[in-house]
């Protein structure tokens, strides 16, 4: 049944008053890396890479819903540090579950979710390296911490994002048995 067009104006003028949000509030504030994985998500879907437009499709729901979070707490905006976090958790996730498949014999999914993580990767900022990390974990040492969790805390603190936790410490390990 078809309302007529007086009826639709009325209907109409009933939500006038009404302010809705912005639709994509998040992109107008958005890290400037997810910025760089939004452009390659696009580049993505020109040159129809499904694996690869399935996992930025994912790695920016997952930093949206770390910004929704940031939100509830008083927050307005994801930073690039944050971003950051969640592109290593997601490939801590994907590390897990390459674990998982090749311990239950699924070689198939180890490859795919390892084909992931190389994209993934692309995303982290670079590395360090084990002598990179031994100055610094020797820098932590010589303030004065000589307690592994403290060695540690203040490690990662300086190399956050820049290496991984298991990496720092098994070095921290290595050089408190010194």
């Amino acid at each position: 049944m078809r309302l007529s067009w007086l009826r639709q104006i009325s209907r109409s003028d009933d939500r006038v008053g009404r302010v809705r949000p912005p639709r994509n509030d998040s992109v107008k504030y958005m890290a400037k890396l997810l910025e760089q994985i939004s452009q390659d998500l696009k580049q993505a879907m020109k040159a129809r890479e499904a694996e690869t437009m399935s996992v930025l499709r994912m790695l920016i729901a997952a930093a949206r819903n770390k910004e929704i979070t940031l939100r509830k707490n008083g927050k307005a905006e994801l930073s690039d540090e944050q971003a950051v976090e969640v592109i290593a958790s997601e490939i801590k996730k994907r590390r897990d579950s390459v674990a998982a498949y090749t311990h239950g014999n699924r070689p198939e999914l180890a490859d795919k979710e390892s084909a992931e993580i190389k994209i993934i990767e692309k995303y982290l900022p670079e590395q360090l390296g084990d002598e990179d990390l031994e100055k610094v974990i020797k820098e932590v040492i010589a303030t004065g911490a000589t307690d592994y969790g403290r060695v540690m805390g203040q490690t990662m603190a300086k190399v956050k994002g820049k290496a991984s936790g298991v990496k720092v410490g098994e070095l921290v390990k290595k050089l408190l048995a010194k």
